[in-house]
């Protein structure tokens, strides 16, 4: 037997050794290459979120294989549709290899959930979650303010959507609007109106820009893709946080999306969020002139029972000369007792001072009688100064109570052009209607009274005579 050689001469002959490395490059190179582009569809599994760099890890999986993934920072913060545990998803992206564990993943630029389907119990599973949270609660609704001076806008600048809203509130009630413009499609777009919400809350009352008093998210109509952004859970709670009324208005009257649950109202279109958020201002205008002039009729109407029972009360007072004809005489008879008791008091102190003079004989007594005396003039003067001020302060007030009792008399309102209208009883006519013609009325002017016929279709004939003035009997009649 020939024993074995013990040369390194490789039992393959010519075959290249390839190190570890090399042939782990080598086979990321023929994956990369083979595989540059693929669409995977699988079912998202062992989902954690962000790792703290920012990158995600998870797999996709079917009901027989499995293949892991990654989605790093950069993509992750472009995509549309975050990934969720147990989503059935769509990836896009490139097969490559770890060579630090031999194994192969794919690395995702772009995902979406496989089909409608999906993305509605998506929808549902997030609808659930934000609702047990609380944030579609009716508490939690604001009232829209009647009449906003700012409105706030978020919504694209260039859309048919602005211009709808503008042209609306310039129809309705011309207001100040700020627009906060933002892509409302797209991978930017969540994070662009949830900024814009919150920009709109962080403004300051009283700054240089004027905070809104309501806000409107807008949108015009399209797929449920189309409309994804107003699903998500940033711009979901920053309409539910928002301190300002907030409409939503996001696509057609059939289009529902998660804003609509957490805003304060939701509008089936744009024009109509504009219609919610003034009132009509000619409707306005139209219903302030209705109450004005329903109040100038209430004032009318309160004059003329004010005037009424007015003319009422003075009915019941007495004539002016009867409530100041006793009082008048009773001051006539105390001017003259006063008068008369003044001299008599007079006469009766000079008497006793001549007794009283007659039986003092000494010189001082005399003296100061004849001082007494020389003074007696000027304190009977000064006695009639006293009467005639009391009598004068007597008729001021006496002429005073005669003008009150006077302005309260109906004959100062016949001086002004007033008559009273008497029928053949003496009893006052208040109303036109009822009398009949060839009837004998009475007016009583200021200055006189004269008799009346009542004419045929109303009209009035001056009797032939004019009735002598009669003397006023104390009772009063309207006046017209």
């Amino acid at each position: 037997m020939t024993p074995p050689e013990t040369t390194n001469k490789a039992p393959d002959g010519n075959a290249h050794e390839f190190s570890v490395s090399e042939i782990s490059f080598a086979l990321k190179r023929t994956v990369e290459d083979t595989f540059g582009h693929v669409r995977v569809r699988g079912e998202i599994t062992g989902y954690r979120g962000p790792h703290s760099s920012g990158h995600c890890y998870f797999g996709l999986k079917d009901d027989k294989a499995r293949i892991d993934a990654v989605i790093w920072r950069g993509a992750f913060q472009k995509l549309r549709f975050k990934p969720e545990e147990g989503m059935e998803a769509i990836a896009t992206g490139k097969l490559t290899t770890y060579p630090g564990s031999s194994k192969y993943q794919i690395v995702i630029e772009h995902l979406e959930p496989a089909g409608a389907g999906a993305l509605m119990a998506l929808l549902e599973e997030r609808r659930k979650k934000l609702a047990a949270e609380g944030l579609f609660a009716q508490e939690r609704k604001r009232a829209l303010p009647y009449l906003p001076e700012v409105i706030g806008v978020v919504t694209s600048p260039t859309g048919a959507v602005i211009r709808d809203i503008l042209h609306r509130l310039q129809d309705r009630f011309p207001r100040h609007v700020i627009v906060w413009p933002v892509r409302v499609q797209g991978e930017t777009s969540a994070a662009e109106v949830a900024a814009a919400i919150r920009g709109f809350n962080a403004m300051e009352k009283g700054g240089r820009m004027p905070r809104p008093d309501v806000l409107i998210v807008a949108r015009g109509g399209g797929s449920i893709e189309d409309l994804w952004s107003f699903n998500e859970e940033i711009v979901v709670r920053a309409a539910a946080e928002s301190a300002i009324p907030l409409i939503s208005a996001v696509g057609h009257e059939t289009d529902t999306t998660l804003i609509d649950f957490a805003s304060d109202r939701r509008a089936p279109t744009p024009t109509a969020a504009a219609e919610m958020a003034v009132p009509v201002r000619g409707e306005l205008v139209a219903d302030v002139r209705d109450r004005a002039t329903r109040l100038m009729r209430a004032e009318t109407r309160l004059v003329d029972r004010l005037r009424s029972e007015l003319t009422g009360l003075a009915r019941g007072l007495p004539k002016l000369a009867d409530l100041i004809a006793l009082p008048r005489q009773r001051f006539d008879n105390a001017a003259d007792r006063l008068g008369r008791a003044l001299i008599r008091a007079t006469e009766v102190k000079g008497a006793a001072f001549h007794r009283i003079e007659g039986r003092l004989s000494d010189r001082p007594i005399r003296q100061r009688i004849a001082n007494e005396r020389k003074a007696l003039p000027q304190l009977l003067e000064r006695l009639g100064r006293a009467e005639k001020r009391g009598l004068a302060d007597l008729a001021r007030r006496l002429d005073g109570s005669a003008k009150l009792l006077e302005s309260y008399s109906y004959h100062g309102v016949l001086k002004r052009g007033y008559a009273v209208v008497r029928d053949a009883e003496g009893k006052p006519v208040r109303a036109a209607e009822g009398q009949k013609p060839g009837a004998a009325l009475e007016i009583e002017f200021a200055d006189d009274r004269l008799g009346v016929v009542v004419a045929p279709g109303g009209a009035v004939k001056p009797e032939p005579r004019k009735t002598a003035p009669k003397k006023a009997d104390g009772k009063q009649g309207s006046l017209l």
